[in-house]
């Protein structure tokens, strides 16, 4: 049988599992709070592994093998601070943002959170929150596309827009039937493969190759792929890398407290002390996955310049894993390796999809419309991510932007237009509506500008002063304002459950508010 047949089996099982999945989650779905939150539930390794799988993308797998591959270990600063940025996100937004949004009259997405904690009644702040979900994810999303076009491209010799198409329509499918739960389980599936992919891959491309002593000297000495006469300082990391550059890099961490699709899964954890489980699990995964990567780009450079085959895609490099991956093994075996970059992709696409859904219903639908039912929100939502979808499709069909170029922009937009807020939410209680406004409005709109315009993009990382500027307005408004009333003693409530969750971990969240309230 040929091996383009084995690869079909694996990739089918694949899909039939991602589908299975959702219509098990439909049948734990029975109500709209399920559907775009999980009804709080999550356990804290679902949790872990999904936050990450859902986080990395096909940028993982793709796209940071390939900038490594392509410039050597000074891109390695992106996923130091990507490291450092995902511990931090759990260790001080993860607990207090799960008891916050619940106490804040349970609110189940974050432009809800935003409009109850700061009591705003004019709706403007909801508003905002949600366009810029809107706006940013549908070019996260539309490089989810772009990924499953290429993976096509290099497993099956295929044409983009095909795979592009077929990768987009699963998703969907198992995003819409399950919601909330199954991007959740289908993530754990997900992150299981990519880790053990990662780990696999270079490690047989490694015994693969005739000299595997080369491995830390090859790329400074000999040719291979970019660089005909080898890159002899392939592994310094400063060398050649502008401070600007090293500390933009570092900066990818910062987005961390701004991205959605990854705090979602803190407000649906069952209590906020079990944020320290779901840390250790999501660290660990996050560590061995860009070990695995890194280690994939390093070996790229002694097996393509070993043997006879050469990297499919030529100019940004972002197949080496994919290649090896179909090189080294039989073709079933590839293929089920190879799901990993599908996981990868999926995964993510799927939370964005979901994510966008909940910002269009909860955020903007139910603004007209207060009292629909909950069937009415069911559809909504289903409604939604097919609609947003559809739309990153057609801004996939021709891609002007590497991978790594779309996460990026995409990426710094959340973090500048939320992760301030976010964490000024949690820990500075003088925060007020128009003072979150107008850091939302001045992160996303410094990301986007400075993002645009070339001379500004080639000095730093758009997130830098998309934080900077945020902060600033942000600060200056909230203290030029005032908080509405009742601001405080919610904030004081938020504090002691979070507080009272850590101390009696046997305690579910409601035992752990009613303490608090009987206390006080």
């Amino acid at each position: 049988m040929s091996d383009s047949f084995w690869l079909v089996v694996a990739i089918v099982l694949y899909f039939g599992v991602m589908v299975a999945i959702g219509f098990y989650s439909w049948l734990q779905t029975q109500k709209y709070d399920d559907y775009v939150l999980g009804d709080r539930g999550l356990h804290p390794f679902v949790a872990g592994l999904s936050a990450g799988a859902s986080d990395m993308s096909g940028w993982l797998l793709m796209g940071l093998p390939g900038a490594l591959f392509v410039s050597g270990m000074s891109e390695l600063w992106i996923a130091i601070g990507l490291l450092i940025g995902s511990w931090c996100n759990w260790k001080w937004v993860a607990p207090r943002l799960r008891a916050y949004t619940e106490v804040s009259n349970d609110s189940i997405t974050l432009p809800s959170f935003f409009e109850n904690r700061t009591r705003d009644s004019s709706r403007v702040l909801r508003v905002v929150a949600s366009l810029i979900i809107i706006f940013f994810f549908t070019f996260y999303v539309s490089s989810g596309m772009v990924s499953g076009g290429r993976y096509y491209e290099s497993t099956f010799g295929g044409e983009y827009l095909v795979g592009m198409l077929i990768v987009g329509s699963i998703t969907v499918l198992y995003t819409f039937i399950g919601g909330f739960l199954a991007v959740s389980y289908t993530d754990v599936v997900q992150g299981v493969l990519m880790f053990l992919a990662l780990i696999t891959v270079p490690i047989m491309a490694l015994i693969a190759v005739d000299n595997p002593g080369e491995l830390f000297s090859y790329a400074t000495d000999h040719s291979y792929g970019p660089w005909p006469e080898g890159n002899p300082t392939f592994f310094n990391m400063v060398a050649g890398v502008s401070a600007a550059t090293i500390i933009g890099n570092i900066a990818w961490g910062l987005g961390y407290f701004g991205q959605p699709h990854i705090v979602t899964r803190f407000m649906a954890l069952r209590s906020p002390s079990e944020a320290t489980a779901a840390r250790r699990s999501g660290i660990i995964w996050v560590t061995f996955c860009f070990l695995g990567a890194i280690f994939t780009a390093l070996v790229g450079t002694l097996f393509f310049s070993q043997t006879t085959h050469s990297v499919t895609d030529q100019e940004g490099f972002e197949t080496i894993f994919l290649d090896l991956a179909r090189i080294l093994f039989h073709p079933l075996i590839a293929g089920l390796v190879l799901t990993a970059v599908l996981a990868a992709i999926m995964s993510t696409m799927s939370s964005q999809l979901l994510v966008t859904s909940s910002a269009l219903v909860e955020d903007l639908f139910r603004i007209f419309r207060k009292e629909a039912s909950q069937t009415t929100l069911l559809v909504a939502s289903r409604t939604m991510v097919v609609l947003v979808a559809l739309v990153a499709m057609l801004m996939a069909f021709n891609p002007s932007d590497t991978i790594l170029g779309l996460v990026g922009f995409a990426w710094a937009g959340f973090g500048a237009a939320f992760g301030p807020v976010i964490v000024a939410a949690l820990y500075w209680r003088r925060l007020t509506a128009p003072g979150a406004i107008a850091g939302m409005i001045v992160g996303a709109v410094t990301v986007f500008v400075w993002g645009s315009v070339d001379a500004l993009s080639g000095m730093i990382y758009e997130i830098v002063p998309g934080v900077l500027f945020a902060t600033i307005a942000m600060v200056l408004v909230s203290l030029a304002t005032k908080p509405k009333p009742g601001v405080d003693e919610e904030f004081d409530t938020a504090v002691a459950v979070t507080n009272y969750a850590f101390a009696h971990p046997e305690a579910n969240f409601h035992e752990s508010l009613e303490a608090v309230e009987r206390k006080h």
